[in-house]
């Protein structure tokens, strides 16, 4: 399988299941499109009367192109066989469950009242509590005991806002780090917060512990204000900008995301990201909203061309400014094309409900943090362990072939089948498909390898 497409002058051919990316001229771009369509000769004439007013173009040009697509395709390179990359349900199913990352919900309550926020306001649809320092050990404790012989795990703490836990966040962190010598193990820590609580204490607790810090900016701040605001209705970018422009000048040790959102109020999500950029943040990351389809900042279909359109400037203008020496990341532009995930994560995705798991204050258990506080979803807890086994096996069963509807998408092992929680808002099966996500996916993977192909040509 194969995609093509033409952007910022540049015309790519993606190789589905080898991953190989071609960029080519338009005569070798038109040779591939119709190379399984059309029989050699009738091919070479078409093309021959299409460029015909061309000095360099010739029929023994073209079928020497034709000859280095045959080479390609020899190798692997092109239309490669599917076969070698599907892994077969009992391969899936055979793999032990090895717990390695964990959300950690050390608070269910928030300082900022926003309206998006799909965690309702940090009660995740109950009531506000906060994790005990006990209750936390337990859950550090019960990743250890399930993690197998992965020596690397992940914790994120998570909320609502986990700063109003603060206190406990520093506890759990020093206990993690007195086991780890005696259990193999290597905790790396992250920490996802709204910045209305960060002082010097934070900074300096994050730059010696946390290996990633998310702050949570939707940028302009007419933008921001609108949403992220407080219990009185008051806009909080004046708050926290000046706390996250100190936390990322000081920061020494790991790496920071400024994380955003955006709605049907600001398609021009661009405007966002480079506001943030202007304000010196370099390491940007800005979602699409996942709301009812009746809320007022729901995305809607008259959106996506808009969107479309700004993630290719979003491309070119990180083109732009890495020319100029002043260069940003954004999260989803980030693309290893040598060193990229191995097979399995790329058909399996995040783990969710197998490999990766949230827990409550409570220490119930759930496959993300999205599905917390939805019963039907509810896995155990860390006192018993996992006791629906039956719905960890449907998460377990849930990977990019089993959508049936990504057998023949391009980009499937790029999204190994998207996110199960958007699948299950939009769908109302972990297995199905959110289809306007899927389509600004796409989009986003197109941008990206764009910006491989334009940094190998260009720079």
């Amino acid at each position: 399988m194969i995609h093509q497409y033409k952007m910022n002058g540049y015309n790519i051919v993606i190789d589905t299941y080898s991953g190989s990316i071609h960029s080519v001229d338009e005569i070798a771009y038109d040779l591939i499109a119709d190379y399984h369509k059309k029989d050699e000769q009738a091919l070479l004439s078409e093309l021959l009367e299409k460029y015909g007013g061309r000095d360099d173009v010739t029929e023994d040009e073209l079928k020497q192109c034709r000859s280095d697509i045959e080479e390609l395709i020899k190798e692997g390179k092109l239309f490669s066989d599917s076969r070698d990359a599907h892994v077969t349900e009992e391969i899936l199913q055979s793999r032990p469950v090895v717990i390695k990352a964990m959300c950690l919900h050390v608070a269910h309550t928030c300082n900022l009242n926003c309206d998006y926020c799909f965690a309702s306001q940090g009660r995740y649809h109950g009531e506000r509590a906060v994790m005990s320092y006990e209750t936390g050990k337990r859950a550090l404790d019960f990743l250890v005991e399930n993690s197998g012989n992965r020596r690397n795990l992940e914790v994120d703490f998570f909320g609502g806002e986990p700063l109003m836990n603060f206190e406990v966040v520093k506890r759990l962190v020093a206990y993690a780090r007195s086991m780890e010598k005696r259990n193999g193990k290597n905790f790396r820590f992250t920490l996802t917060t709204n910045g209305v609580l960060i002082d010097d204490d934070v900074i300096d607790f994050c730059n010696r512990e946390m290996s990633n810090v998310v702050l949570s900016l939707d940028g302009r701040k007419e933008i921001h204000d609108k949403h992220r605001v407080d219990y009185q209705g008051r806009g909080s970018y004046d708050t926290v900008v000046p706390k996250f422009r100190e936390f990322v000048r000081r920061r020494t040790n790991g790496t920071y995301y400024m994380r955003g959102t955006y709605t049907h109020e600001n398609p021009d999500f661009t405007n966002d990201i480079f506001h943030m950029a202007d304000l010196g943040f370099t390491e940007l990351s800005m979602e699409p909203v996942v709301t009812s389809p009746g809320d007022a900042s729901a995305l809607t279909e008259e959106d996506l061309p808009v969107l479309f359109e700004q993630y290719e400037l979003l491309a070119k203008e990180m083109l732009r400014r890495e020319k100029e020496g002043r260069p940003f990341e954004f999260y989803h532009y980030m693309l290893d094309l040598s060193k990229g995930p191995c097979l399995y994560k790329r058909i399996t995705g995040c783990g969710s409900g197998t490999e990766y798991i949230a827990v409550t204050p409570s220490g119930e258990i759930y496959p993300c943090h999205q599905f917390v506080g939805d019963k039907k979803y509810l896995l155990g807890d860390i006192f018993n362990g996992i006791t629906n086994t039956d719905l960890r096996n449907q998460f377990r069963r849930c990977n990019v072939f089993s959508h049936k509807e990504c057998l023949d998408c391009w980009a499937n092992l790029y999204c190994s089948g998207g996110c199960a929680a958007n699948a299950y808002h939009a769908t109302g099966d972990i297995n199905g498909v959110y289809e306007y996500g899927c389509r600004l996916f796409k989009k986003r993977i197109e941008c990206a390898i764009m910006l491989q192909v334009a940094k190998q040509e260009e720079f």
